[in-house]
């Protein structure tokens, strides 16, 4: 069976949920937040290490106003909510992408990091203000002002996952089959499985039947 240490995940169609059951994006947003909160207590349940979550992207600024305020509303109350609780549970909170929020809110995002800084049961990586084509133009531009040699071990040293191991596999909710922008670099072998289900209907036996066909899934990486 093959391991698994990191699972990433495209948590897509909270807004068509929330329209079709509450006629509400942000109503699908919010319920979106409770499949989170599942998804995290299987992966521990599965003593899978890291978690990353595409939470917000850089393309995700052209939505409406009142949507963005909402999801940095969401995500400021869960944090004042539940910190405490996943450093109880001993788990730590990383975030990729740039932080070109509120003050309030980034303040917020560096305290939660620091606080479970040390935690080493679950790494969650929140992708917020995340573009993979972003994160490669700025670690080129990195490795070009340290004049080094452009190789992959080099260019691994700028990405914002450097000390993260690529992710296995790679899930997307919401009956849409394309990648978004979504740690192009790190997928390059990443299993990936394409779910119909809207996020908000994602629950814990979808997620344990994709790692179930993964750990059973021959694995390559360009060998016969």
């Amino acid at each position: 069976m093959n391991p698994l240490k990191h699972v990433a995940i495209i948590m897509d169609g909270n807004g068509r949920w929330g329209l079709k059951n509450k006629n509400s994006r942000n109503a699908g947003h919010k319920e979106g937040l409770k499949t989170v909160e599942k998804i995290i207590k299987e992966t521990i349940k599965n003593k899978i290490k890291f978690l990353t979550l595409y939470a917000f992207s850089t393309e995700n600024w052209k939505r409406p106003k009142k949507e963005i305020n909402f999801l940095f509303n969401l995500l400021e109350n869960f944090l004042k909510e539940k910190i405490e609780d996943l450093n109880n549970k001993k788990i730590k909170l990383k975030i990729i992408g740039k932080k070109n929020f509120s003050s309030r809110l980034t303040s917020l995002l560096n305290s939660s990091e620091r606080i479970t800084s040390k935690n080493k049961r679950l790494q969650i990586n929140l992708a917020l203000n995340y573009g993979a084509k972003t994160e490669l133009i700025n670690a080129f531009k990195e490795l070009k002002r340290n004049k080094e040699i452009i190789n992959e071990k080099n260019l691994k040293k700028y990405l914002q996952t450097k000390d993260i191991p690529d992710p296995d596999l790679l899930i997307r909710t919401g009956n849409t089959k394309r990648l978004s922008n979504f740690l192009l670099w790190q997928i390059a072998y990443s299993e990936i499985f394409f779910e119909k289900k809207l996020w908000p209907d994602f629950n814990e036996r979808d997620y344990y039947k994709v790692i179930k066909k993964y750990k059973n899934i021959k694995r390559n990486f360009g060998n016969i």
